[in-house]
């Protein structure tokens, strides 16, 4: 748990720096920093959406896991737990410059969606070993930096979000990694990078997708993996 509660000191401290930061930067200038960390965050996605094996797997993944999330309504429920905790904020007035949720929201689907998260969560619940997360760290703390710049405090908080998925995937690392394949790892990593792209599109304001409601095909991946391999034809 040691590079998870690094993680989270770290996205807080970022969080919080970016957004005083912000605080004192023109609105052209806050809007340029978003369309460069959206510019990024695309880059970023097809990174990891080109590391599949099987394009029908995330296909299938995102499809199901989509309406699943839309089943659940997560986006739904992931933007009035960011409202809570707005309201909840808002005796200071300080921590409620820019806009709260959409900045929490953003920020906890980024730091949660990608391989380092799973890898490393698990491999510092396992061996104690948090040099991944260490790593994760120090990208996060930039990317929650350039985020709070132009979204407020709201960034800060979802170091909530970062402590306990990460914390619950270094509580359960055994399980999930005599569950997990380098193929399911591979594929879960290209549905991330398929989310990823939707949040870089929503941040440039291309098109508003509800990222949160397809979170159900980072689970499904490695169980279509595994039909895959089990009734899929052989190549």
């Amino acid at each position: 748990m040691v590079g998870t509660i690094l993680n989270t000191l770290v996205v807080a401290l970022g969080g919080t720096a970016g957004a005083l930061l912000g605080n004192r930067l023109p609105p052209r200038l806050r809007a340029i920093v978003m369309q460069g960390v959206g510019l990024v965050t695309l880059v970023v996605g097809m990174q990891m959406a080109l590391k599949t094996g099987n394009v029908l797997i995330v296909l299938g993944s995102v499809l199901i896991g989509g309406m699943l999330g839309e089943w659940w309504r997560l986006e739904d429920r992931l933007e009035a737990l960011g409202g809570w905790l707005e309201a909840r904020a808002a005796r200071f007035p300080v921590l409620t410059r820019g806009d709260f949720t959409r900045g929490f929201v953003t920020a906890s689907l980024v730091f949660c969606v990608g391989p380092m998260a799973v890898l490393g969560a698990i491999q510092d619940g396992l061996s104690g070993d948090y040099t991944l997360l260490s790593i994760k760290s120090v990208l996060d703390g930039f990317s929650s930096l350039a985020f709070a710049a132009s979204m407020g405090m709201g960034v800060a908080f979802s170091a909530l979000t970062v402590l306990v998925y990460q914390g619950a995937l270094s509580l359960g690392a055994g399980v999930f990694q005599s569950v997990l394949t380098d193929a399911m790892v591979t594929e879960m990593t290209a549905t991330g990078g398929v989310i990823i792209l939707g949040i870089g599109l929503t941040l440039l304001e291309i098109k508003r997708i509800r990222v949160t409601n397809f979170l159900p095909a980072l689970a499904l991946a490695p169980v279509l993996v595994a039909l895959w391999d089990r009734f899929g034809p052989a190549v």
